[in-house]
């Protein structure tokens, strides 16, 4: 598109097919796409599923150009194009739509939009763009302010501030990667039928990564599986259950049944979070006057959208974050939170990315295990001479009772997967009497069986009456665990219910702010 052309008019029928047919990519010695193959029709609104580390970004990226695939071949509309660089596709018609946005923050949605051009003049005449720009927004179903900084924008908007930059560039085919993982339940909805409404016109085809099976029966009409980097099945995403579509991505896989939710007339306070403030680096308030209470045998769980304060109360409850105001009680004591604390009131804790926040990445998976109890007998005596023998018997018998998958207690703990790390780190945090446990998105890009297994081990912890702050930006996760849901928005809790009391929608409202 040129300075002086049109932006693209949408119209029916111009949505194309695409089938990748035998893609295999090898990394060394591993195997990441095996002959795998997907067919998904014009005018589709296609899912493509697996678990974490199944292939499905190596396949999409090979789709792109990122990748040169080994073997295979692309089919667009029936002919073979040749795909050797994300220039190339975009040259096809083909564009995607990443988990992490890749707007210029600084500068307007029409900036951006008229930015990202190959063909974008050195010298813009603002004028002719914007007229250009008024008419192409009126074709579209997403309205988004194009005078606004995109810094001042919601997720929601950036996101279909996302999809817009694509049917501005006339990409009519579009990779979605996790396109709902910013938005709120409503906004995900909104999107996610507008797209379906353009591929039904035939106007787009939408093929889309996505692991939240509700959003996969609601609006999909196909669906591809793949598994350990081979294609295992695919189907019609409206008569295939949810059951069928699950064996497809962990075959035999055995899961652990969910713990069962115990009633309990529990009405001791445990935990008390008041009126809390801290700051970031620019001294902006990121907790804002924060209250909350737990009593024990009971989930709290922190719903809101990212980036509302959600990680810094996190920070701040494990000392990594300090308060400029506000105080912590356990038991009604006050609580600081250091290492003797967490001891004194019994405080456990599984953080986000816990490679990175609770290990030790180089040290043994024993060592790890060791951290709450390095100092303390058996594994030290005479209060400083530590004995590997019982800190390794120990590892041992975590191992064996968390289903930690290691090749041995010595091995480096990063190189276990994500799964066994977290199981590992729960091994180690819930292996003596828990007062409180605070877990921040627990199972974000794990394994089902991992899944199963990790949200059993917070529920039993509330079951024996822990008091539990869970912490996730999975809404289907809160509702599945917590007895009570709270909602951040700008860094404070603006609503408050019991599961039983409130639905989705109702939750969505409030995490965008109303």
């Amino acid at each position: 598109m040129t300075m002086n052309q049109a932006a693209p008019i949408l119209s029916t029928g111009r949505a194309p097919s695409l089938e990748a047919i035998g893609m295999t990519k090898i990394f060394g010695p591993l195997v990441a796409l095996d002959d795998v193959s997907i067919n998904v029709p014009a005018g589709s609104f296609h899912a493509l599923l697996g678990e974490n580390g199944a292939g499905k970004s190596t396949l999409v990226k090979s789709i792109m150009g990122f990748y040169s695939a080994d073997k295979g071949k692309v089919l667009l509309d029936g002919k073979e194009v040749s795909i050797k660089s994300p220039r190339d596709a975009r040259a096809n018609g083909i564009g995607m739509v990443y988990q992490q946005f890749t707007l210029v923050p600084c500068l307007t949605a029409a900036e951006n939009l008229v930015i990202s051009r190959a063909d974008a003049p050195s010298v813009i005449d603002w004028k002719k763009e914007k007229k250009a720009l008024a008419e192409f927004m009126e074709q579209m179903p997403f309205k988004v302010p194009l005078n606004a900084q995109v810094s001042s924008l919601s997720a929601g908007e950036k996101q279909k501030l996302e999809i817009l930059k694509l049917l501005y560039l006339d990409q009519r085919f579009m990779i979605l990667d996790e396109p709902t993982s910013v938005l709120t339940p409503g906004e995900a909805d909104e999107m996610l039928g507008l797209l379906g409404d353009m591929a039904a016109k035939k106007e787009i085809t939408v093929l889309m990564i996505s692991h939240k099976f509700r959003e996969v029966k609601a609006f999909c009409d196909g669906f591809t599986v793949l598994r350990r980097g081979k294609f295992t099945g695919s189907g019609d995403a409206q008569s295939s259950t949810v059951a069928e579509m699950s064996h497809m991505m962990i075959g035999d896989t055995t899961i652990r049944e969910r713990a069962v939710r115990k009633q309990t007339n529990e009405s001791r306070e445990v935990l008390e979070l008041a009126s809390l403030f801290a700051q970031d680096i620019d001294g902006a308030d990121v907790i804002h006057g924060l209250s909350l209470k737990i009593n024990a045998g009971e989930i709290v769980g922190i719903a809101g959208v990212s980036g509302n304060g959600q990680s810094a109360l996190v920070e701040a409850l494990a000392g990594q974050r300090p308060l400029s105001d506000g105080a912590i009680r356990i038991h009604g004591q006050p609580f600081e939170p250091n290492r003797a604390s967490y001891d004194k009131f019994k405080v456990f804790g599984l953080p986000e990315e816990p490679l990175k926040n609770a290990t030790v990445p180089r040290m043994s998976v024993a060592e790890n295990l060791a951290f709450r109890a390095f100092d303390k007998p058996p594994v030290t005596t005479l209060g400083w001479w530590m004995s590997p023998g019982p800190m390794r018997k120990r590892a041992e018998e975590l191992i064996a009772l968390y289903r930690v998958k290691t090749t041995s207690p010595d091995a480096p703990i990063e190189t276990l997967s994500g799964g066994n790390v977290q199981r590992a780190v729960l091994a180690r945090e819930l292996s003596g009497d828990v007062d409180v446990l605070i877990v921040a998105n627990p199972c974000f890009g794990l394994d089902f069986a991992s899944v199963s297994e990790i949200r059993s081990q917070i529920m039993e912890q509330r079951n024996r009456g822990a008091a539990v702050l869970l912490v996730s930006e999975d809404l289907d996760e809160i509702l599945e665990l917590a007895d009570r849901v709270a909602v951040m928005s700008g860094g404070t809790i603006n609503y408050i219910s019991r599961i039983e009391d409130t639905d989705r929608n109702v939750i969505g409202q409030h995490m965008a702010g109303h």
